[in-house]
């Protein structure tokens, strides 16, 4: 059973729904880093999530309606995905990333991908959106007239990984 809000706020309901760290850091492994299952987003994590915590995370990410998971039988691994409330937070986390890159000491491989976006304003990240949509909402693909900002991102962080 969910806990009543605490205000009517929009920045408190948001807060609720992702605001402490460890949610923001799961969904940035599921947006960007493409994991979609437990074991890669435990394994993955920079961070060196706890399992009870990601577990934990997991289930208030999907009863907030930032992600879904689908029913897998027995022996198969449950896959999440991004809803389209989280794909609309891709502004919010470009935003945030371009503040801890401003503000705080950042190691090159992991703000690339926060640099990219960034720079590439409000098209990349409406591009990276819609490419989100494809993955992870099953929308049909857009034709591409540049390399798509997903392989962009991964391509720039894969460069910066063997540092």
């Amino acid at each position: 059973m969910r806990e009543a809000a605490r205000s009517g706020c929009p920045i408190n309901m948001a807060v609720e729904a992702f605001g402490d760290r460890w949610s923001l850091l799961v969904l940035r492994d599921v947006m960007f880093g493409n994991r979609r299952h437990f074991r890669e987003l435990l394994a993955g994590s920079e961070e060196k999530i706890a399992s009870n915590i990601l577990a934990d995370r997991l289930r208030r990410l999907t009863a907030a309606g930032l992600l879904t998971r689908d029913h897998a039988r027995p022996g198969q691994r449950a896959a999440y995905s991004l809803t389209e409330a989280a794909i609309q937070l891709v502004p919010v986390l470009t935003e945030l990333g371009a503040w801890g890159i401003r503000h705080r000491a950042t190691t090159p491989r992991l703000r690339v991908r926060a640099e990219l976006l960034a720079n590439g304003g409000p098209e990349m990240q409406a591009q990276f959106m819609d490419e989100l949509r494809e993955i992870h909402l099953g929308h049909p693909a857009k034709p591409a007239t540049r390399p798509r900002a997903t392989e962009r991102l991964a391509s720039a962080h894969a460069s910066l990984s063997s540092d």
